[in-house]
């Protein structure tokens, strides 16, 4: 077994998560110490400048993170146009915060079904979406709302210019909502 390269595998796998040392030597079916040496050559392995990512250690957590000196380069990808395309996830997050808002991303990922915080992040760099306060709940959760950037876009003047969601469209309890279907028709 190669520990270094499932941990990596693993701390890839776990994503902005992280993962602790128990969780790892749990996983791993290995001690600590043989947890904190793999990590340690790993972290040693990224320190090297031909690499982009590093190993950090954050809120009791082991992630891959990127290298904060390759920061503008990040920035410029998420924010030039020609570059940034909205994926199919993205855009069916910017719908449900569109029709929601002001929402929190657990919300989000409870209508979605898995979790949106890569998508919310790539969004909040865009500036299709913005913090709009805090929720009166246990642990104050972040609301979100759509931006004057999400309008323009889309070519919406306002939001009251997105397709109405008719009764009829409105899904029962249980039932799944389409979020593609079109209520436009081409003549």
């Amino acid at each position: 077994m190669n520990l270094k390269s499932i941990t990596e595998g693993i701390l890839f796998v776990v994503g902005d998560e992280g993962i602790t040392i128990k969780e790892l030597c749990k996983v791993l079916e290995v001690t600590e110490k043989e947890v904190m040496e793999t990590l340690t050559e790993l972290r040693k392995d990224y320190e090297k400048p031909d690499r982009g990512l590093r190993i950090s250690f954050l809120g009791n957590t082991f992630k891959l993170t990127t290298k904060s000196e390759h920061k503008n380069y990040y920035e410029k990808l998420v924010t030039d146009s020609h570059i940034f395309t909205l994926s199919n996830a993205a855009l069916e997050t910017l719908a449900i915060i569109a029709y929601n808002e002001p929402i929190t991303r657990v919300k989000i990922d409870e209508i979605r079904g898995v979790s949106s915080v890569q998508i919310v992040r790539k969004l909040l760099a865009r500036n299709f979406i913005k913090e709009c306060g805090k929720e009166d709940s246990i642990g104050k959760p972040t609301l979100y709302k759509t931006t004057n950037e999400f309008l323009d876009y889309f070519g919406l003047a306002t939001k009251n210019d997105l397709p109405k969601l008719d009764a009829k469209d409105k899904p029962e309890k249980d039932e799944e909502i389409e979020l593609y279907k079109s209520n436009y028709k081409e003549e």
